[in-house]
């Protein structure tokens, strides 16, 4: 058949969970077993979120070709198990970036180049590049920000084109608003939902369906109104009402048909109800759950969604292992000596958390100190294992001013969080344990230009990290084999001139990159779990497929 396209927008206010609903979407029409992909476009000038501070714009996620792309990417691999592509994500500095090289290449052949139909042509091209490179059936497009924003235009003038050129059996349009709640007047209120769907139709397109974001239920009597003023069938207004976790929502659209009004929309027989049998299953499992474990997180974004991809990882090998995972954020830069033991102390485990900059960086040390003395299982990402590398420099090894070459800046220069490149100058003192990678030393630009997607990693047979990946996790997700194939997103690495010391001193180099020679694992084998990955395992965990290395350390931490 050919390639259907579903267009999501919202509307009222920001954070309504677009992302969301476009995953369980994409989840329920592939347990009708058709075949999905779900991209994002977002407004900002930016050409990705890379270099943006996770306070602006949450964790950056990054795909196995090496995209740095919005969070919105995590909640699709999550959810549908598909792994996206750098096509997925597409932003306005991307498309602008495109046309104006073209236009410096002479393509337009003279013309002047203007916002439609040059820059709506473009990002129409994207829209469908998904489906010229695989055979898609259907392809669900989430228009980032919400209708009113000044640079949503030329994506909703794009999106009505299409739908104009496709028609209605190959493009269908669902709108995500918010239904407030006025506690003084006891009242749900539609006149935002009311608004939100003038204004798309003001700029041409008419949503065949509506969701309708709410904390509380809304009655047939509302749905009906909504459907009246909007120009929707009431069947088509769908409630998505506050869930007790995100996973709940595929279950909550499945009953109340989203996918089946769709494929009915746009010409299809939906036929037989899907029975979601595996992702039910990991929700009893959730729901039977009782006994709480307590993990910290050591980091120094203070919000939610910079971690989120280790959190829902967390939350996936909780689930696997019985218990439900309470996290407990611990901020680094105010993390110290004296205080380390009441923060630390009654936890099950730590996760020393991934970042940049200098900022904190010496509560992750203490951190690590801390763990390794008291034998409290440990896991460090990125940065986080670089951090265990420096304080198994200082204070096992005897480097007592051992450090990174990141944290080195001249004094003319700033350094601030984020995607960041300092001038590099080598000397040997501090001992530079974690150094610049050798093809990082010449680069100028910051966007795009880390280490970055996945990579070969050979595991050393007998260590703790082989046995984790060797040993089935539910669904059999886990291949047996001494390579794994891992993301990354960093400039710096372990320096192999100190591999030696570490490996005689208890600290083992126990995954290796076999081109580049690079160490991507470390362990200190004689402890209960003391295990730092210069990869992010985070990215690769799923709902049906709990990453081996998660579900290892939570397990750990129960026996705890």
């Amino acid at each position: 058949m050919e390639t259907k396209y579903i267009f999501i927008t919202g509307g009222v206010t920001s954070s309504l969970g677009k992302g969301i609903i476009s995953a369980s979407l994409g989840k329920l029409l592939q347990a009708r077993g058709y075949k999905i992909t779900i991209q994002k476009f977002d407004p900002y000038i930016n050409i990705d979120p890379g270099t943006l501070n996770p306070y602006e714009h949450g964790e950056c996620y990054v795909t196995a070709d090496g995209m740095e792309t919005d969070l919105d990417l995590g909640h699709y691999e999550r959810f549908t198990g598909i792994e996206t592509t750098r096509d997925n994500s597409v932003t306005t500095g991307r498309i602008y970036l495109s046309v104006i090289e073209r236009e410096r290449r002479g393509d337009y052949l003279g013309k002047t180049i203007q916002v439609v139909p040059h820059i709506t042509d473009e990002i129409k091209r994207r829209i469908q590049l998904n489906a010229t490179k695989q055979q898609f059936d259907f392809v669900i497009t989430e228009i980032g920000g919400t209708i009113g924003d000044i640079e949503s235009q030329p994506f909703l003038e794009a999106i009505r084109q299409l739908r104009w050129e496709l028609g209605p059996r190959r493009a269908l349009s669902i709108h995500l608003t918010y239904v407030p709640y006025l506690a003084a007047a006891g009242e749900l209120k539609t006149k935002p939902t009311q608004t939100s769907v003038k204004q798309l139709q003001g700029l041409g397109i008419q949503p065949e369906v509506l969701v309708l974001r709410t904390e509380h239920s809304l009655g047939d009597e509302v749905r009906q109104k909504v459907a009246h003023f909007c120009n929707v069938d009431v069947e088509a207004v769908i409630q998505s009402q506050d869930m007790p976790s995100i996973y709940e929502v595929p279950v909550n659209m499945l009953h109340q048909g989203l996918d089946a009004i769709v494929l009915r929309k746009m010409g299809m027989d939906p036929g037989e109800t899907p029975e979601l049998g595996p992702w039910r299953k990991f929700l009893e499992l959730r729901e039977q759950a009782a006994e709480v474990i307590d993990i910290a997180l050591v980091g120094k974004y203070d919000l939610q969604d910079a971690y989120k991809s280790i959190l829902e990882s967390l939350a996936h090998a909780g689930t696997y292992n019985n218990r439900k995972v309470k996290t407990h954020f611990v901020n680094s830069e105010f993390l110290t000596h004296e205080n380390v033991a009441n923060l630390l102390a009654g936890m099950a485990g730590v996760v020393i958390c991934p970042g940049f900059g200098q900022r904190g960086i010496e509560g992750k040390i203490i951190a690590a100190e801390f763990t390794r003395t008291h034998d409290i299982p440990t896991f460090g990402i990125c940065l986080g294992m670089q951090m265990m590398v420096i304080e198994f420099a200082r204070n096992v090894l005897g480097y007592k001013d051992a450090t990174s070459a990141e944290f080195r800046v001249s004094e003319d220069s700033s350094c601030a969080d984020g995607n960041l490149v300092p001038p590099y100058s080598r000397t040997p003192v501090p001992p530079f344990v974690i150094d610049l990678m050798e093809e990082q030393k010449n680069i100028t630009q910051m966007g795009g230009t880390m280490r970055l997607g996945a990579y070969d990693c050979e595991l050393k047979e007998g260590s703790r990290t082989y046995e984790a990946y060797r040993v089935s996790v539910p669904c059999d997700s886990v291949a047996r084999s001494l390579t794994i194939r891992e993301r990354h997103r960093h400039r710096y690495e372990f320096n192999n001139q100190y591999k030696e010391e570490y490996e005689q001193s208890g600290m083992r180099c126990v995954g290796i990159n076999p081109v580049a020679n690079l160490v991507e694992i470390v362990e200190i084998p004689t402890l209960r779990w003391y295990i730092g990955t210069q990869f992010h395992p985070e990215y690769s965990s799923t709902v049906l497929h709990p990453h081996p290395l998660f579900m290892s350390f939570v397990k750990a931490c129960i026996n705890k």
